[in-house]
């Protein structure tokens, strides 16, 4: 076999694998079972079900972001609400969309998950890379090969960026608008983006290099829908234009409401909270060398984001129109308070700068080495104390983290020969979170700071890992594996201020070091029949510490006050049994997949969300004692099928995931588990009209699922998780060989749909492009 370095080492660690370079399969080697794109081998381990994504797919998709390029991938989401979604978690099978840690999200190898945190506020920095700027998606489900620490537990994603072949350069604008209507809001939210960069390779030398950037501005649809709270007492200002949601109004006579919910007959919504405009800009510098002996890449990315949330949209108004949006106010015959209206602003900088190394070490012998690391270089939160300090300059919080980030580094050994391919790996990650929340006089300042909180802590994991793929006959092929992890959580504690004796005072509280080992082992035998079905059973044992957050990052409420009771430093890890069973037959014109999967959780990381008695949200992180999730997926692929220049991908998925014991509330036991739809469909269907013309027509679906961990609370509409369906359109037209123009939609039908959050209506996008 000849070895491919495609993948040179991946910054492992406590949440990072190796990512293995690939072993182009000569004639006799069976071949290895990948779904997508053919052109180019897929970059990671492909065990379990593979998705391997190229030009054809994304000429196909509406891209507004990067993470839109994996929109139709088999039994796979991301919860984007909003194009520059910062909060955009990937979800695989049965992963909850807020359990971020299950997913591994890389760029070139180099990570980019958000380890620091378990939930929609720790999503994988896609912002680091431009759609422009992808050239492959490699995306591997569950946690099928050593090489890979335990957050691949749900499964892993690579994005290959693109290296330069000769003298080339690129520029791509877009524009886009969101016409929105919902309760009391009706607008139309506009944006577009510039991206573009250059490429040089040297014609006969080792260096190459590439230079790119994007910037991005968009205005997001609200977020959160703020009721009104009845009170007793004296009459306030009398106002009109409370909202009464039919959705939560209907879900109340079926019994499946959610608690203290805004939008109810009692609880009407007075104001639409964070329309957010979202300025992001992104640079990227590539560097690769090869002599074709030493290989090499260092890459640096950076990027810049700003939140600003400045206009609540208020739906009160008083007898003389004015707008109210905070405070008490009278309709009718009850009293309310009206509060939670804030504006806000949030200001980050963050980058990401890798090296990698590879080399041969004799004739059948090859190193890698892999360094990495990831910072928040800054993270300033404001937010303002109300709606009228917000409009007057008034007082606010700030929230600012830092240091922040993560170091990895990975050491790999592989030997090949023949009939074998065995690898040795060391890994280590460290990963840092420190965050201090302060009141200020201005809300838009850090002027006057006074200390509030702080919540700061560390983990680190040291690993090593061998796997072993060797090919008995041409068709047979066995892979066996063990890792070892040994994590460290430390130096974590809360800060707050005192009370009784010790009040004014900053008083802190420190939580003892914990240190847990875990070995995992790993199993596949894939075998190719001799009319071109392959076969493939995958097993895996895989644990899933908790992260810096879980244990010591305390969040805060949907109030913006800081919740005590949001993490735990006495979290156990998560432990899964996983298997999955692959077939699949290529016809020639057309392919067909299927894939049999199991998961066996122990002690699952959960978080809770809901709302308080004041329809405030909250949040907090607990065990779970046992879940489990299986199910099915069915894959069709055709080329030129049914008719000459139509290619279809279509899949379809089965998903049961249920709680199987928590003592500590038996009614979840036997229940679906929440935000895990029984079904998934999702399709593209690509078109040639003639050679310059080419058009797609793309399918998203999911089926209700259940809001709660109970569930009990099954709706559709705001702080539901609801049935989801979309059609999108998309046609490409080749002016030149260098100029091309499309135009697309998203959402065709209007279709609402709600992961508490309000998915995106309507949206249209216009694309210009020229390359060199």
């Amino acid at each position: 076999m000849k070895t491919s370095f495609i993948a040179l080492a991946a910054c492992l660690g406590t949440t990072v694998p190796a990512i293995a370079a690939e072993a182009e399969a000569d004639d006799a080697a069976p071949a290895i079972i990948v779904v997508g794109q053919t052109s180019a081998p897929i970059e990671i381990e492909p065990r379990g079900l593979a998705v391997s994504l190229g030009e054809e797919q994304f000429a196909a998709i509406n891209a507004f972001n990067t993470e839109d390029l994996m929109k139709y991938a088999p039994n796979f989401f991301v919860r984007k609400r909003y194009s520059g979604d910062s909060n955009g978690v990937p979800g695989f099978r049965g992963t909850h969309s807020t359990q971020s840690a299950r997913t591994l999200v890389m760029v070139d190898g180099f990570v980019v998950s958000n380890f620091l945190g378990n939930s929609f506020a720790f999503a994988p920095k896609w912002g680091v890379v431009g759609p422009g700027e992808v050239e492959q998606f490699d995306v591997v489900y569950g946690p099928y090969s050593s090489r890979y620490v335990g957050n691949s537990m749900g499964g892993i994603v690579n994005i290959t960026t693109r290296s330069p072949e000769e003298t080339e350069a690129f520029v791509k604008v877009q524009g886009m608008v969101q016409p929105y209507k919902q309760f009391g809001t009706d607008d139309a939210y506009w944006g577009g983006s510039v991206e573009g960069g250059f490429g040089l390779k040297q014609k006969d030398g080792p260096f190459s290099v590439r230079v790119t950037g994007r910037y991005f501005r968009n205005d997001g649809h609200p977020m959160s829908f703020l009721g009104l709270t009845p009170v007793t007492g004296a009459s306030g200002t009398v106002v009109t234009g409370a909202v009464v949601d039919p959705g939560h109004v209907r879900a109340a006579a079926e019994g499946t409401a959610i608690p203290s919910a805004p939008g109810s007959a009692t609880n009407p919504y007075f104001a639409a909270q964070s329309p957010a405009a979202i300025t992001q800009a992104q640079g990227k510098l590539k560097v690769g060398y090869d002599d074709r002996n030493l290989t090499g890449q260092f890459l640096f990315a950076y990027w810049h984001n700003e939140d600003k949330q400045f206009a609540p949209d208020c739906y009160l108004r008083d007898a003389a129109g004015n707008v109210v949006c905070e405070g008490r106010v009278t309709i009718g015959t009850q009293t309310y308070t009206a509060s939670g209206a804030n504006f806000s602003k949030t200001i980050r900088d963050e980058y990401l700068v890798g090296l990698k190394l590879a080399a041969p070490l004799g004739e059948s012998w090859n190193a890698r080495l892999a360094l990495s690391t990831y910072q928040i270089a800054k993270s300033d939160g404001f937010t303002s104390n109300g709606y009228i300090t917000g409009q007057n300059n008034g007082a606010g919080t700030l929230n600012e983290a830092g240091p922040t980030g993560w170091y990895t580094g990975d050491f790999t050994i592989e030997h090949e020969t023949d009939r074998n391919e065995l690898a040795l790996g060391l890994t280590a990650s460290l990963y840092q979170t420190d965050t201090l929340r302060t009141t200020t006089t201005n809300w838009r300042s850090k002027a006057d700071k006074a200390f509030a909180t702080q919540t700061f802590g560390k983990t680190r994991i040291l690993s090593a890992w061998a796997e072993d793929k060797f090919s008995p006959t041409d068709a047979l092929t066995f892979s066996l594996g063990l890792r070892f992890d040994d994590w460290r959580a430390f130096d974590g504690g809360l800060g707050r201020l005192g009370t009784g004796t010790q009040a004014g005072q900053q008083v802190f509280n420190r939580y003892a070091a914990r240190h847990e080992t875990a070995v995992n082992p790993t199993a596949s035998v894939q075998y190719a029949f001799a009319d071109g079905t392959l076969a493939q059973l995958s097993l895996a044992i895989a644990t899933r510490f908790p992260t810096v957050g879980e244990l010591f990052q305390g969040s805060l409420n949907g109030d913006g006050t800081f919740n005590p009771n949001s993490f735990d430093p006495n979290l156990k890890p998560e432990r899964s049994k996983d298997a999955n069973l692959l077939i699949s037959h290529d016809f020639g014109q057309f392919k067909l997949t299927g894939s049999a999967f199991y998961q066996r959780v122990q002690n699952t990381l959960f978080q809770f969300l809901g709302f308080n008695q004041n329809n405030v949200s909250t949040s907090n992180y607990k065990n779970i004692e046992l879940t489990r999730q299986f199910g099915f997926e069915a894959i069709a692929e055709t080329q030129d099928w049914p008719v000459e220049g139509m290619s279809i991908e279509a899949n379809a998925a089965y998903i049961d995931s249920k709680t199987i014991r928590n003592p500590s509330n038996t009614l979840a036991e036997g229940v679906q588990f929440p935000r895990i739809p029984k079904w998934r469909i999702n399709g593209n269907i690509r078109y040639a009209l003639s050679e310059a013309l080419h058009a797609s027509l793309g399918m998203r679906y999911a089926s209700r699922p259940n809001t709660d961990l109970f569930g009990l609370q099954r709706g559709n509409t705001f702080g539901f998780t609801s049935e989801l369906f979309a059609l999108d359109a998309k046609v490409n037209w080749k002016v030149t060989d260098q100029v091309t123009a499309s135009v697309g939609v998203d959402n065709i039908t209007n279709s609402r749909a709600w992961v508490f959050h309000p998915y995106p209506l309507r949206t249209f996008l216009v694309e210009l492009g020229w390359k060199m």
